[in-house]
Order: structure tokens, then sequence, then C-alpha cells
């Protein structure tokens, strides 16, 4: 029990960096009822787009007084290639059947992780990101890394923001009325397309952000790592609630939370030792989405309409 305190910071750590990844899922589909199975490459570039930045700034910069820097290189990064993805890919397909942007979608994250690797310098090998350094934080009997501290401070701040732009803003108000009736939201005089744009480019933000505490706290970047992350960010979204931006925050942690607690101590129950360590962490990922659908098929907060922006 004393690794306790460690395993449920692990997943803390972890579940934040699903959680927002996942807000990304769960916006687009609110609104278009769109699976954006390109978001983990949306994330991934993200990455690169941060590791970019710092690698232009000075030899010696501050990577502190860098972080802010690397954020914004890494949200325009994203947001680009979302909101390009949204107009060329996926608005010509919006009368179309579902299956249509669903396959473009999977094409479209396949194109992004191949221009990665073929275009950016030295990507067929993971990229060394950079760490801060000094000796972790000790926080009631667990080690926090002082990298990240960087996502545990900005999940919430960034969950709070949302939620009080969707709730307090005219376009956060449009959002919500897009996602439970377009063609009234329409008729009353909102800009439907605006709207749709907005709900990708403020997912590719989260996305990036993501992605900078992801390099923060594994030391590194790759072309690859979009698509674990997406996939574990939409098995999130769906144990929260699909189409609920609160339940996929809520299941990005409680995911996280799993994962840690299952490589901590599966592991070390008797006739289980073949189902722990790290190697399993995923396969009880999916053994936990399944539990929660079998018994509330909508996930854990549910489908709110109104929080399906």
């Amino acid at each position: 029990m004393h690794e306790l305190p460690q395993q449920l910071a692990n997943g803390l750590i972890l579940g934040a960096m699903y959680g927002l990844i996942a807000i990304g899922y769960t916006m687009v589909y609110g609104i278009v009822q769109l699976i954006n199975f390109a978001h983990g490459e949306i994330f991934m570039v993200g990455g690169f787009g941060a590791l970019t930045v710092f690698l232009a700034l000075p030899s010696g910069f501050s990577l502190l007084a860098a972080i802010p820097l690397m954020i914004i290189g890494g949200v325009i990064v994203s947001v680009l290639v979302a909101t390009a993805a949204e107009r060329f890919a996926y608005r010509p397909l919006r009368g179309a059947p579902r299956l249509a942007p669903l396959i473009t979608a999977i094409g479209l994250s396949l194109a992004l992780q191949q221009a990665v690797w073929k275009w950016y310098p030295d990507a067929k090998k993971d990229r060394s990101f950079p760490q801060f350094d000094g000796s972790p934080f000790h926080v009631l009997g667990a080690n926090i890394q002082r990298g990240d501290l960087f996502i545990l401070i900005a999940a919430p701040v960034c969950m709070i923001a949302l939620g009080f732009y969707v709730t307090k803003t005219r376009t956060g108000r449009g959002m919500q009325a897009t996602a439970q009736d377009p063609d009234t939201a329409k008729l009353m005089g909102i800009n439907t397309d605006r709207i749709i744009v907005m709900a990708f480019a403020i997912g590719a933000a989260f996305a990036a952000v993501a992605a900078v505490g992801y390099g923060l706290h594994n030391g590194q970047v790759g072309f690859r790592m979009g698509f674990i992350m997406g996939l574990k960010a939409f098995t999130a979204a769906v144990l929260g609630g699909i189409g609920n931006i609160y339940g996929a925050m809520l299941g990005g942690i409680v995911l996280g939370l799993a994962e840690a607690l299952a490589v901590g101590y599966i592991g070390n129950i008797p006739s289980m030792e073949l189902f722990g360590g790290g190697a399993w962490k995923d396969v009880w990922a999916f053994v936990l989405l399944i539990v929660v659908l079998l018994v509330r098929p909508q996930g854990l907060l549910g489908e709110r309409v109104a929080d399906r922006a």
C-alpha cells in the first residue's frame, strides 16, 4: 500500500493527458456526429510544433520561459492542421453516409503520420524533448517530476476555461444550439460552419497542450505517438459519455487511474502474475471500457445535449 500514492499520481498525470485529447473527440462528435480518428495525429503534430519552437530558440534559453512559446507553436500547428482537415476533408462529406468521413479520417491519420515521418528532420526515430532539471517534488507520499506539474496544472485550467467559454459566451451558446439542432440553429442566424470550425480548433488546441505535457513526461516525441494516445483518448471519451465535455475529462482520469493501478497491483495478485506489468495496461484499459459499457452504455456521465459542445 505504500506505493498507492505514487500509482495514483501516475494515473492522474496519464489521465489528464487522455482527458485533454478526449475533449477534441467529444466536441466534434457532439456537433457533427463525427468520430475524428485523425485527432491522435493532430495531437502528434502539436508535439512536433512545440519541439520546433524550442529548437529555434537560442541555446541556453530557459525551458520555463520557453514553455509558453512552445504551447503557442504547438497550438498553431495543431489548429491549422485540424481546420484544414475540416475544410477540405470533412466538410465536403458532411451530407455523405457516415462511413465515408470515418474512412477519410483514418486515411488522414495515416497521411499525417507519413508526412511527419517523411519530411520532419530525423523523425524516423523518436526525437528528444526538453526536460526540466532538478529533483522531483514530494507530495503526499508521491514523487512528482517537475515536468509533470505542467499537465496537472494545465488540465484543470483548460477544463475550467472551456466550461466558462461554452456556457457564458455567445459562440459557446451557439455551439450548444448547433449540437442540439443544427438546422434550427442555422435558421436562428447561427453560422454553423464557423461553429464547427471552432469545435475542431478548440479540440486541436487542447491536444497540443496535451502533447507538450506528453513530451515533458516522456522526454521524447515520435510520429507514431498519436495512434495509441488517440485510441486511448477515444476510449476515455466513450467511457465518460461521448459528446459530454466533462465526461471526456472524467473518462480520461478514470482510464489513467485504472491503467496505473493495474500496472502496479494486478501482477502482485496470486495466479495473476502473467497479467501484470506495463505490457498489459492497454488490455486492462479496454476491459474497463467493456465493463462500464455493459453496465452503463451511455458512459459514466451520459450524453447531455447541453454539454455536447
